[in-house]
């Protein structure tokens, strides 16, 4: 009897070690659950970093970055998905100056835990060419996308070009657990497995001629450097994907205009069409777009300034493709797209779309954040539909670094007005966009 007494209690004990140990030691996994139900709406949460470099002394260069595009988990509400475009970069002479050379753009998968509210990054998502090698956000070379730009590493040299460079801006994921992102260099659509690797890359008609036969309508090669396809969202069937490119192209010069384009596409045909999104005013930037449901969008607009510093617009438009016109002309392979006269569509006053019988998506503000709640961050780039009445989103902090005057010094990234360095954070806004 005293042996099995003793038995019993040594497994009483074991067992009681075992269930401390889930307090002091690791513990079980948080659970993980919807931002809806534990963070604040008009608040402030900043995504986690890590400091990938410090140059110049004391600035730091953040992995963060994660705001360039975002999108809903499509079967976990508590998860997100969050984009990085090409890496931290500045102006420098006549293309860019990347401190991080290396820097490999990424997705970011996200999700927030019980009630303490905290976001956690699940995993990072390296983005890879065919054969699984990283690729970098470096431009282009001429014939795969080049924007003009020359790459220069962070002592000022040139560095070589990268034909499977991407600035990836627009982000969907699908249910099948792949993603399609969009970018500012070719533009290029491009399809990744769920660990990253290239599937396809859609491009411009007379870019990337070898990746095969599906393409974009010639005339997005026009895109502005820096300004390319800045959104992409996939209609709820998972059929069309819809991009939007964030400012009027160059068609066929130097223009800054209101106009820009949307384009969809067909997934099983490869068939586009194209139609007009008119800005209120030019030089603003498309950042993002998001599905409600096969023809109803939600839109970001904004321009590139900080609330902290004077007016600035954050708008979020609702709009809708029913009865607007499509452009697309009758040859995708025209360099100009759809002629007006002597006109390209770029080139034509809100008057003159009028006169053609040419109707622009329509269109409908649903919030203006900085009116809402003083949203201090310049760039708004992710957005995704969180519930029935919740918008969530996040904002591309430029990995903390910035070149404020010009010189090509890299400096740290502060918000006007304060000693915080810029954050790529999520905020939710309740609102009816139904």
């Amino acid at each position: 009897m005293k042996k099995l007494i003793l038995l019993c209690v040594g497994l009483f004990m074991l067992n009681s070690c075992d269930y401390i140990d889930d307090f002091i030691g690791q513990g079980p996994e948080p659970v993980s659950v919807s931002p809806s139900e534990v963070l604040e709406t008009n608040t402030q949460y900043p995504l986690p970093y890590a400091v990938l470099n410090t140059i110049n002394g004391d600035v730091e260069v953040r992995n963060g970055g994660f705001g360039s595009g975002a999108t809903a988990h499509p079967t976990e509400e508590a998860e997100f998905y969050a984009i990085t475009d090409r890496g931290p970069n500045t102006n420098y002479l006549d293309g860019k100056k990347f401190p991080v050379a290396e820097y490999t753009p990424r997705i970011g998968h996200h999700y927030t835990v019980t009630s303490s509210g905290k976001i956690e990054l699940i995993d990072e998502i390296l983005l890879k060419d065919p054969t699984g090698k990283t690729i970098t956000g470096i431009p282009n070379p001429e014939g795969k996308g080049a924007t003009g730009e020359i790459p220069y590493d962070a002592a000022g040299n040139a560095i070589p070009f990268d034909d499977f460079g991407l600035d990836s801006e627009g982000i969907v994921a699908l249910k099948d657990g792949t993603f399609w992102v969009s970018d500012e260099y070719g533009p290029h659509i491009v399809h990744y497995s769920a660990n990253g690797v290239q599937i396809e890359r859609i491009s411009p008609i007379g870019v990337n001629e070898d990746t095969g036969d599906r393409k974009l309508p010639a005339v997005f090669a026009k895109r502005r450097a820096n300004r390319g396809m800045e959104g992409l969202a996939i209609t709820p069937d998972e059929k069309t994907l819809v991009g939007i490119m964030q400012s009027t192209m160059y068609n066929p010069e130097k223009i800054q205009s209101n106009i820009t384009r949307i384009v969809t596409f067909d997934l099983e045909t490869g068939y586009t069409r194209q139609y007009v999104y008119v800005q209120e005013k030019a030089n603003l930037s498309n950042s993002e777009i998001t599905a409600i449901s096969d023809t109803e969008f939600l839109v970001v607009e904004r321009d590139g300034k900080f609330a902290g510093e004077g007016p600035a617009q954050k708008h979020i438009y609702k709009i809708n493709l029913n009865g607007a016109t499509d452009i697309s002309g009758n040859n995708p392979k025209d360099e100009n797209g759809l002629m007006i006269g002597d006109k390209t569509i770029e080139q034509l006053t809100v008057q003159e779309l009028a006169a053609a019988n040419i109707i622009p998506v329509q269109k409908e503000l649903v919030v203006d954040l900085v009116a809402e709640f003083g949203y201090a961050h310049d760039k708004l780039e992710g957005i995704w539909v969180m519930n029935s009445n919740t918008l969530a989103f996040i904002n591309d902090d430029d990995f903390a670094v910035s070149d404020n005057d010009g010189d090509g010094v890299i400096e740290q990234k502060i918000l006007p007005g304060t000693t915080d360095i810029d954050a790529s954070s999520l905020y939710m806004v309740k609102t009816n966009f139904k």
